[in-house]
């Protein structure tokens, strides 16, 4: 006779998901609103919401769920996906590495030392030279693709925000200037302008916390995608997806995650389902304070990590 395993997920309850909650909103207070990008900077740093979706299909929420928010550099992890998805391994690393870094992930001074080569595909070097190779015929086209299929696999309701985006051009980083221009001089990137463009337009796709936690759901069950390319992009995103913090993380707390700086952060469990956060307040690495204070409880209370 069969057993039903009920997974740990599942078990979980709003009276706990609340108690997390109300932890990691008192640390939010350290984090900060990044407000280089004026329309980013309007967001309240008291907005806290969090959305649990399960391979059995059970969803807890809480918070503010109603926000939208633009995924800024979560949505590298699935720019590779797509990738992996369209043309395979072997393809996508000959463009990008998998190696951790421990600079900035925006900075030029480890693309030069690395000579051009992008060491993996979470930091702005990597994720610049992926969005030059996204299908399409320009900028628009490729985000509109890319869009569709990520809204058509997950069953989420992402869009492009328009007035965010027009933001992010008003106030272009030259750090992403100064990488772009040395990709193209290495030979890694086969159109600048239409390259910059599109990665600063993925960044901006933006959706409500379910939204995220549905794209997390990808990573986390069996039938979405390809399963090797799951477990890939899982690897990355433990090993690289908090910067500079991946490795101290990893030990904390040991799932798949990926933040970006207009405060989502989504942590991957496999086998079981995905875990959103959005939270505006950053640290100086440009991770969301109270999203990893809430996935840390969370994890260590349900014994969540992939390590046992």
């Amino acid at each position: 006779m069969a057993v039903s395993v009920v997974k740990k997920l599942d078990k979980l309850t709003t009276t706990e998901l609340s108690a997390w909650v109300q932890q990691a909103k008192i640390q939010a207070k350290q984090g900060r609103v990044l407000d280089r990008i004026p329309q980013l900077a309007l967001a309240d740093p008291d907005w806290f919401a969090v959305h649990v979706c399960c391979e059995s299909g059970k969803n807890i929420s809480f918070g503010d769920t109603a926000c939208i928010f633009p995924l800024m550099s979560v949505i590298k992890t699935f720019s590779l996906l797509y990738l992996l998805e369209h043309f395979g391994a072997e393809t996508v690393f000959s463009w990008v590495g998998v190696e951790p870094s421990d600079a900035p992930f925006n900075s030029l001074e480890q693309l030069v030392s690395d000579r051009g080569r992008p060491r993996n595909p979470m930091i702005n070097s990597g994720a610049i030279t992926l969005a030059d190779k996204l299908p399409g015929k320009d900028a628009t086209q490729r985000t509109l693709l890319f869009c569709q299929w990520l809204n058509q696999l997950a069953g989420c309701q992402l869009s492009l925000d328009e007035v965010m985006l027009a933001s992010v051009r008003l106030t272009r980083s030259t750090a992403n200037e100064a990488i772009t221009n040395y990709l193209t001089e290495t030979g890694y990137l086969e159109n600048l302008e239409i390259a910059l463009d599109t990665y600063e337009q993925i960044c901006c796709i933006s959706g409500r916390i379910k939204d995220l936690a549905l794209l997390g759901k990808l990573l986390a069950c069996d039938g979405l995608v390809n399963p090797q390319n799951r477990r890939i992009v899982n690897a990355v995103m433990l090993t690289c997806g908090l910067y500079e913090a991946s490795a101290e993380f990893a030990v904390r707390i040991g799932l798949p995650m990926k933040s970006g700086i207009g405060g989502g952060l989504v942590a991957i469990v496999p086998g079981e389902g995905a875990i959103a956060c959005y939270s505006p307040g950053l640290d100086n690495i440009g991770n969301p304070v109270a999203g990893l204070v809430f996935v840390e409880a969370f994890s260590q209370k349900l014994e969540l990590s992939i390590f046992g």
